[in-house]
């Protein structure tokens, strides 16, 4: 019998999925906590507590499957990806953006480009008959960094203010938007490939420029907009204004996105570029919090489920099938190789050996991406198959994995060949 099936035909349904969320919040806090305790982020414990979970039918415990197809739990994981991507704009502005200098720039171009050419070449090599399309999705999961890993093993290490850590977090937050620009664009080819259409240079054109518009006019027209409209919101005398309103923006910029034909995590981010803390001044003033604390306690109910969700949707049994375990290890050395490629974006007096390991960690994003593929048809066939997936969780894990201690190491490395400053006992 299926877990949470009890009750009859009359069964109010909300009694299944509360009793899902249970158990995914439950084995999403658990898993996090193991990881914590082992050196690593706290996703990734929830991503692996997914994959335990999702796989216990391969020793004939099937009561968690229907969790996995399950519409109530998949919607939820959707509004946690689209707050999810909030949250991490919230964390960047525009202005922050245009600061970060022509070498944070160049890192992130290369850092897009060699990855995206590379899991686009390996999955032609590795999966000939996918076809394009495959190949091209495959690479835009690669495009992405997840600098929230890399970010808190400097904080550890007292190095946020080091040049390599500007670097890395100017060049990641260029990343993201890179890579959303590159997810807009395939995904629209594809869309159009389903449809009939033909990937030709003027559709590929058009929908860059769509992608490029949205993001430029959200900004700008965003920024406008939000300067006014929360000042005159926070004369609303009701309880949880502001959070409402932030939602509020998030999910009209995402379906903004969405009518246009872009993914709706593309207007999410926009959404949290455009709201600077300047805007809630009138509310901070009178006691308030920030938007950004405000949406924690959303982010940390919604976005384990999604992460709790991906992990069960990894099918380990799918490595034994012929090519799966190459894939794994040919987008994971894709991920590695390409981020490398940005360190020649560098100048001097910043370590490339540091920048690139920084660079790595793919995290939610690149599952992210792979969610999206999955969703996405050519022909009928998902674009992104379930073996193709559970080779691109492989490769998230061991990029979040490597990432801590080989980041660990290069700075270590890095003090060690800097000049050692006088004994104050020296004469």
């Amino acid at each position: 019998m299926a877990f949470g099936s009890e009750g009859g035909a009359h069964a109010d349904p909300v009694g299944a999925v509360v009793l899902y969320l249970a158990v995914i919040l439950a084995a999403a806090k658990l898993g996090g906590d193991l990881a914590v305790r082992v050196g690593q982020p706290a996703v990734l414990g929830e991503l692996v507590a997914g994959v335990v979970l999702g796989n216990l039918g391969a020793f004939g415990v099937s009561a968690l499957e229907p969790i996995k197809t399950d519409a109530s739990i998949d919607m939820l994981s959707r509004l946690g990806v689209l707050v999810l991507l909030f949250e991490v704009g919230l964390e960047s502005t525009v202005a922050q953006m245009i600061k970060v200098g022509v070498t944070s720039f160049i890192v992130a171009t290369l850092g897009v480009v060699a990855p995206f050419g590379l899991g686009w070449l390996f999955g032609a090599w590795l999966l000939p008959e996918a076809g394009p399309y495959v190949h091209a999705f495959l690479g835009a999961t690669l495009t992405a960094t997840s600098v929230g890993i890399t970010a808190r093993v400097l904080q550890d290490l007292k190095e946020s203010q080091s040049p390599e850590a500007r670097v890395i977090l100017g060049a990641a937050v260029i990343d993201d938007v890179l890579g959303l620009v590159i997810l807009a664009v395939v995904t629209g080819i594809i869309g159009a490939a389903d449809r009939g259409g033909a990937m030709s240079y003027g559709a590929i054109a058009i929908i860059l420029g769509k992608a490029l518009v949205f993001l430029v006019g959200s900004l700008v027209i965003g920024a406008k907009v939000s300067r006014r409209l929360f000042p005159i919101a926070s004369r609303l005398r009701a309880r949880g204004v502001l959070l409402a309103l932030g939602l509020a923006f998030c999910f009209l910029l995402s379906w903004l996105a969405g009518v246009i034909g872009l993914a709706p995590i593309v207007g999410a981010f926009a959404a949290g570029l455009v709201l600077e803390d300047l805007h809630f001044r009138d509310f901070v003033t009178r006691g308030e919090s920030t938007l950004e604390h405000l949406i924690q306690p959303i982010s940390a109910f919604l976005v384990p489920v999604f992460f709790v969700l991906m992990g069960m949707r990894t099918d380990l049994r799918a490595f034994a099938q012929p090519g799966v375990p190459l894939l794994a290890l040919g987008l994971t050395f894709a991920a590695i190789v390409g981020k490398q490629v940005c360190s020649f974006g560098v100048g001097k007096g910043v370590d490339r050996l540091t920048v690139g390991i920084g660079m790595v960690p793919r995290g939610e994003v690149g599952l992210i991406f792979a969610n999206i593929g999955q969703s996405l048809t050519v022909g009928g066939k998902p674009v992104i198959s379930g073996s193709v997936f559970s080779a691109v969780v492989a490769m998230v894990i061991v990029t979040t994995m490597v990432t801590p201690p080989a980041l660990k190491w290069s700075l270590a490395r890095r003090a060690s060949k800097l000049p050692k400053a006088p004994s104050p006992d020296a004469h």
